[in-house]
């Protein structure tokens, strides 16, 4: 097991991770940072247990609004492309 110091907002948190899965631990750390300093410069300085809070909240939600994103996958790729065809055809007769 390796401990990797993730910087979030000015101040590192030590974290343990599977070795070998330091770099993804790292870049997910990245992304966390980016967003906190995103909702600090959006609504200004919080103690830290409310930025903490908040984060949570951000997050989920973008997680959740990404599920709910329709998916569109190679068998409905081929079926609109078939039905684009069919519509074509019927257009130039």
């Amino acid at each position: 097991m390796s401990v990797v110091s993730i910087p979030i907002v000015n101040r590192n948190y030590p974290m343990g991770c599977e070795d070998g899965q330091e770099g993804r631990l790292i870049e997910l750390g990245r992304i966390v940072d980016m967003r906190a300093r995103q909702i600090l410069d959006k609504i200004g300085p919080l103690p830290e247990a409310s930025l903490l809070a908040t984060l949570c909240i951000v997050l989920v939600d973008e997680i959740r609004n990404k599920k709910q994103e329709p998916t569109i996958n190679e068998e409905d790729l081929r079926e609109i492309l078939a039905r684009i065809k069919e519509i074509k055809h019927k257009i130039s007769l």
